[in-house]
């Protein structure tokens, strides 16, 4: 038996890919995280499935939940929200599990950056205004950032910048964005996104925190900013769809 670590997708059941829907429908045991998975995702599962919610446990009680169905012969899928590749704990739990001789795979889901873009129409790597997009995250109560990541070196490339598990230090960081990207930088948060409570809010490194604020956000939500926000937005053309472009097939 292998243990199915699961990218749920940003939260609509929907938004999942089909062999994270076999995967689901496989389970004898689901282990996922309460506070950021919508539960019309774990309909998916048999009816009979055991569903363990992972709000209240530490990673060592949690693998131990994996290990203890996995040597009963039983089918686990660890349920992660948007795609295990960004801030989901996979590392730990696989050495864990690599430590007791538990085979793992992995099936990627709709990271909430994606799912976020898509509500707002808008393409993070436009032609000739940014062709970088910047997956990071701030420090509160949380793990330390690495000496080298300081947020303002991200900012003074002027790339896309995409903040995870930032929403309660939005008033903070947006005024040490604002030295790089000025003020008048267009803004969006997406709180929820895909769920029937996600939130859209649109404006500029200068009034966003109000409307965050405004808003009582406090979790599961993505920051995104940058000019590709921009309602108006207005980049050069792609060379790759350029009528000039020589198509002709060149062989050695």
């Amino acid at each position: 038996m292998t243990v199915h670590f699961v990218g749920a997708g940003p939260g609509a059941a929907d938004l999942i890919t089909l062999r994270a829907v076999a995967l689901l429908r496989a389970a004898d045991v689901c282990i996922y995280a309460g506070t950021y998975i919508d539960h019309a995702v774990l309909g998916h599962c048999p009816s009979d499935a055991q569903l363990i919610d992972t709000q209240d446990l530490d990673l060592d009680q949690i693998t131990q939940r994996i290990v203890d169905a996995h040597t009963a012969g039983l089918e686990v899928v660890r349920l992660c929200s948007g795609d295990p590749s960004i801030y989901s704990a996979l590392h730990e739990q696989t050495k864990r599990l690599d430590a007791q001789g538990v085979p793992w795979d992995v099936t990627p889901g709709v990271p909430a950056y994606a799912a976020a873009a898509a509500l707002l129409g808008a393409e993070l790597t436009v032609p000739e205004v940014v062709q970088s997009v910047v997956l990071t995250r701030t420090q509160a109560r949380s793990t330390a950032m690495p000496s080298g990541e300081a947020l303002a070196r991200f900012a003074s490339t002027g790339s896309t910048l995409v903040l995870h598990l930032a929403i309660t230090r939005t008033r903070a960081l947006v005024d040490e964005l604002a030295e790089s990207y000025g003020a008048d930088c267009p803004v969006a948060v997406v709180a929820n996104a895909s769920q029937p409570t996600e939130v859209v809010l649109r404006g500029t490194l200068g009034d966003i925190a109000a409307q965050v604020e405004g808003a009582g956000l406090r979790q599961a939500a993505v920051i995104l900013v940058g000019q590709a926000l921009a309602e108006d937005v207005r980049g050069g053309e792609s060379h790759l769809y350029d009528p000039a472009r020589d198509r002709s097939r060149r062989h050695p």
